[in-house]
């Protein structure tokens, strides 16, 4: 049991760890190339998995979600981060580039249709990959909904979380000068970007510590600095696509959409005290899409390590095993 919470681990309710039975590097064109895994059954139901950020990058620990014995399961590295190529690079790295890359990735490894599985900014590339491809997804499994409005970048950017965290708020706001703080994506986009490894790398990190300090809802505080290689790609990659509202054409854009996914079911899997990505856009989602199925966990937060995520996200998978 957790010493503080009282709950089981989340490692109580994982798989255990699996290694890949295929590994590639995949040419995706524009100078990219994207590091791509498989592991569990490699006849299973496929699942590929979407992980957040943008600039996150996929982990050994997202292989157990899945049951080994029953579904192959796809991690890949977005373009920019992890063990993709270029490095922390922003250059042809747009939403439609990524979508673009999950459909090369069905078609390399020869899959119909498959689950899609993403949480954050994982779910929000989920879902616009599912508006533009329904036919090839069977399942949205959906964790800690972002819908890529400015309404959401303001609560989180823009002094609404910092409300609840103002000793954290502040780490975050003091490096920028007075007159850039009403617009902390802009001023924080002139030193990510300034071509300047030591201006970059302490702006990175600064910008990784704001969020991962309020992933979960057993955190009080920062923990130790994120590694200078991944806050580099972590927050440049955010804030590239954050400066560029997701390159969607319109605010609102995929709730405006949801009419498309009007055939494809889903599981949102929220926490309740989620100061990331508030609940109201998982809920506002869940309203829009009827074939949708909205689980509110009690006493979590963001990240997908908590107890009640990993256990609703288990239970979900393990769930759709008999109808696939």
């Amino acid at each position: 049991m957790d010493k503080v919470s009282g709950q089981k681990s989340a490692s109580s309710y994982l798989y255990p760890p699996v290694d890949p039975f295929d590994q590639r590097m995949l040419d995706v064109g524009d100078g990219h190339r994207i590091y791509v895994e498989q592991c569990g059954r490699r006849d299973g139901v496929p699942v590929v998995v979407l992980h957040g950020g943008p600039g996150g990058g996929c982990s050994p620990s997202m292989r157990r979600y899945f049951d080994p014995s029953v579904y192959r399961i796809i991690l890949f590295d977005q373009r920019g981060c992890g063990r993709s190529r270029p490095h922390a690079s922003v250059e042809a790295n747009t939403t439609w580039h990524l979508v673009a890359d999950i459909e090369r990735i069905r078609r390399a490894l020869s899959i119909d249709r498959w689950i899609v599985f993403g949480g954050s900014w994982g779910a929000t590339l989920a879902l616009i990959y599912a508006q533009a491809h329904p036919a090839q997804v069977a399942h949205l499994v959906l964790r800690g909904v972002f819908l890529m409005t400015q309404a959401e970048l303001s609560w989180f950017y823009g002094g609404g979380a910092g409300q609840f965290w103002p000793d954290v708020w502040s780490r975050f706001t003091d490096p920028v000068p007075l007159d850039e703080r009403h617009d902390l994506i802009g001023a924080y986009h002139r030193r990510l970007f300034s071509g300047d490894m030591m201006v970059e790398t302490r702006f990175a990190r600064a910008w990784a510590a704001w969020e991962n300090t309020l992933a979960s809802i057993e955190n009080d505080g920062p923990g130790g600095e994120s590694p200078a290689e991944y806050a580099r790609a972590f927050a440049r990659l955010e804030n590239h696509y954050f400066t560029h509202a997701g390159f969607l054409v319109r605010d609102g854009q995929i709730l405006d959409d949801m009419g498309r996914l009007k055939n494809v079911p889903g599981t949102i899997v929220q926490g309740r005290y989620d100061m990331i990505c508030p609940p109201v856009s998982a809920h506002k989602l869940h309203k829009a899409w009827p074939g949708s199925q909205l689980i509110m966990v009690p006493r979590a937060g963001h990240a997908l390590s908590e107890p009640g995520i990993s256990r609703a996200l288990v239970q979900t998978m393990n769930g759709l095993r008999p109808s696939l």
